[in-house]
């Protein structure tokens, strides 16, 4: 998600909070919102996946080879 489109999710609530929305806009701004959410979602899992653990017999366990497919 790029920054026009985050400073545009900021516009859309700030004009919600003073004078309020169009339904347009309501529509736009809940569909920033969903793209925004997934793009979180993403980079979230991208960075569990890239997590290995090294257990108490010294081997490691690469997580997201081990739970990264769910």
């Amino acid at each position: 998600m790029n920054q026009e489109k985050i400073d545009r999710i900021n516009t859309l609530y700030h004009k919600s909070q003073s004078v309020g929305l169009t339904e347009e806009e309501k529509a736009e701004q809940a569909a920033l919102r969903k793209e925004y959410v997934e793009a979180i979602r993403r980079n979230l899992r991208g960075t569990l996946n890239n997590i290995s653990i090294q257990e108490a017999d010294g081997t490691i366990t690469d997580l997201g080879k081990k739970y990264g497919n769910r």
